[in-house]
């Protein structure tokens, strides 16, 4: 069974803008996909509806089979988490401690599993230590950390993060995309990731979807993806650096394979070598 499906998924902005067209997208249990596209191709738009933020203007989402509905929101809430591009649309409480623990909170769990689920949570984003910290006071990849967190402590099934390494330095990123992996890996949890930073989704993602004008317009492996031209040209994207080099590498005559990793490139590059 799907832990998400939208069918004919279609979402209207003042009834003019077509932000989501007829969207029909499904993720089970356990993947690691990335949604990748232009800004404004409608990413962000169809993560609210992954867990009711936005309700659709025809067509439905299903939750584990599920329509949602006023009466499964709650459960839909506690299965579906969303991390925000921004973590400061997310962070409000005047500690750490207090908001990662808003969530549960509000779940009616007792003060032991509330503080359980705290330490667990911060123990998972390697913030121990910082219960007593003001949010607004840490770095951004910090503040990201204490939104995961806070999703985290809700123990959901799927963890949805837009635009996740945006705003962070290059050494944060590589931290941040470790323990979204990590997540997937160790917890079971399902990952979605939205992006433009086409660099970081073979990193991250085993599916790739491309959306493009409020469409998916492609479904497949990065491999699958990136191999094709039409597509790649049509989002205004471009393929992984990694990729570029094995192609230039190619156009000089040495018979490599495309990789999109470093590790998959060094390897490649040593089997060429012996």
């Amino acid at each position: 069974m799907y832990i998400i499906e939208t069918r004919n998924l279609t979402h209207v902005y003042r009834g003019k803008i077509k932000a989501l067209d007829n969207i029909n997208f499904t993720a089970k249990p356990g993947e690691r996909i990335a949604l990748i596209g232009a800004n404004g191709a409608g990413k962000s738009t169809l993560f609210k509806h992954f867990n009711g933020i936005l309700k659709p203007t025809s067509g439905e989402i299903l939750i584990k089979g599920e329509p949602i509905s006023k009466k499964s929101i709650l459960d839909v809430r506690r299965t579906v988490g969303v991390v925000f591009q921004d973590p400061d649309d997310q962070i409000f409480a005047p500690t750490v401690k207090q908001d990662v623990a808003f969530g549960p909170m509000n779940l009616g769990l007792s003060e032991e599993i509330i503080e359980k689920r705290v330490r667990e949570a911060l123990e998972t984003v390697r913030l121990t230590g910082f219960e007593e910290r003001a949010p607004h006071h840490l770095s951004t990849g910090e503040k990201k950390k204490v939104a995961i967190a806070g999703i985290l402590a809700m123990q959901p099934e799927v963890l949805v993060l837009d635009e996740p390494t945006a705003g962070l330095d290059p050494g944060g990123a590589v931290r941040l995309i470790r323990l979204i992996n990590e997540m997937n890996r160790y917890l079971g949890i399902t990952t979605i990731v939205a992006t433009h930073e086409v660099d970081i989704v073979p990193l991250l993602a085993d599916r790739v979807c491309i959306m493009s004008s409020g469409r998916i317009i492609g479904d497949g492996t990065p491999q699958e993806i990136f191999s094709t031209d039409e597509l790649i040209k049509k989002t205004h994207l471009r393929l992984p650096i990694v990729a570029q080099l094995m192609e230039m590498l190619q156009d000089e005559g040495i018979p490599v394979n495309v990789r999109f990793t470093l590790e998959e490139a060094r390897d490649e590059l040593l089997k060429v070598v012996k």
